[in-house]
């Protein structure tokens, strides 16, 4: 399913006109995005949080040249389904 996949499907359920939820939807991802780059969490209760997961620095290896190399400490973004969606995927 894509995004204007998503915002037809909305616009059916709810009678509103496509091009508000379009806006409805980017905004919601903009607001997504730009709080978790703030280091925010995003808690969706019945639906999922959206968390900063920190991977710890780490050798790894390219194997074609056979050198080392050190891939540094970052952030990365993790989606953890509430009980009740993992539910409905039953």
């Amino acid at each position: 399913m894509t995004k204007a996949d998503i915002v037809t499907e909305i616009a059916h359920r709810t009678g509103l006109e496509r091009v508000a939820i379009q806006v409805i939807v980017d905004e919601f991802m903009e607001a997504v995005k730009d709080n978790m780059a703030a280091g925010e969490n995003i808690y969706l209760r019945g639906f999922g949080t959206f968390e900063i997961v920190k991977r710890a620095e780490k050798t790894a290896r390219n194997i074609s040249k056979g050198t080392t190399l050190i891939v540094p400490a970052h952030n990365v973004p993790h989606f953890k389904p509430s009980q009740e969606f993992k539910a409905c995927l039953k």
